[in-house]
């Protein structure tokens, strides 16, 4: 396997890497502590801790933040096709969530299962159009770019 090599200038990458992480964290925590926090009470609720427990979320994050930016906002030349590398990511990264939890949990809600999904394509989507644009604007150009 040849690995190609690629030139990204530090600025590009940090600034990149931050409005990914900015548009995850807002719109995640805005959805799990407000908007959807009854929803998953409901659904979840003897299964979930008092308080997310942070090491964990803080490494998820990391991680996923990591994989946005490096196949959604960077392998890509357009916004368009940044959402779009985006909304796949978050398809089967929360369709791998959710369907194993309801696989091999004994209580897990089927009725989560396409909310969360279709969570995790629209977040992932925003959150790579993010990174893009700060890309995009770091690197002083409209069209077209890497």
């Amino acid at each position: 396997m040849k690995i190609q090599k690629t030139d990204i200038p530090f600025r590009t990458l940090v600034s990149a890497t931050l409005a990914t992480a900015a548009a995850m964290l807002v719109l995640d925590l805005a959805w799990l502590g407000i908007v959807a926090r009854g929803l998953y009470v409901s659904a979840l609720g003897p299964l979930m801790r008092p308080e997310a427990f942070w090491p964990a979320a803080a490494l998820f994050y990391a991680f996923y933040v990591a994989v946005i930016v490096g196949w959604a906002v960077l392998g890509t030349e357009s916004a368009k096709a940044a959402a779009r590398r985006g909304a796949a990511l978050g398809f089967v990264a929360y369709a791998t969530y959710e369907l194993t939890n309801w696989a091999v949990l004994k209580d897990w809600p089927a009725w989560i299962v396409p909310i969360d999904i279709a969570w995790g394509v629209a977040l992932t989507a925003v959150a790579a159009l993010a990174g893009k644009l700060a890309q995009r604007s770091v690197r002083g150009t409209r069209g077209t770019d890497r």
